[in-house]
């Protein structure tokens, strides 16, 4: 069994009333009980984190680093915050960058990612199915280690 961990940043509390128009309905409880289901039918375990405060989502990190894999969202520092990407890049913990809108369709300073070139992949702009696109690959990921 396996420790995978669920990151979310800034504002993602408020998902389902945040701008749905871009952000679409889904909660970040609704989010979180599809990628539970999707590692613990695989026989891993999920452990998720949300925070407003850059601080405690790098605290948080340092943590947990034992932990497998990862499926971040940083919401906005993941185009402001060196202190997440310097997190990442310690822990080694292999990460799937999420985000759920297409930032490249969004204002132009979303089109840069600290995050990026340091994850395995990227997966933007499919909503909330991207958490578990990202979840299943872990998963298979995760199997052929």
């Amino acid at each position: 069994m396996a420790k995978i961990l669920l990151l979310n940043g800034p504002n993602l509390n408020l998902l389902g009333e945040r701008e749905p128009d871009i952000y679409g309905k889904a909660t970040l409880s609704d989010i979180e009980a599809d990628v539970r289901k999707v590692v613990e039918q695989a026989g891993h375990a999920l452990f998720s984190f949300q925070s407003n405060h850059e601080g405690q989502l790098v605290e948080w990190l340092q943590q947990n680093r034992d932990a497998r894999f990862a499926l971040v969202n940083a919401a906005s520092l993941t185009h402001t915050s060196i202190a997440l990407r310097d997190s990442l890049s310690l822990t080694k913990i292999p990460f799937i960058e999420v985000h759920l809108s297409n930032v490249y369709k969004r204002e132009a300073f979303r089109h840069q990612s600290y995050l990026a070139d340091i994850a395995v992949g990227v997966v933007a702009g499919l909503g909330a199915a991207g958490y578990s696109f990202a979840a299943r690959y872990a998963v298979d990921h995760l199997a052929k280690d």
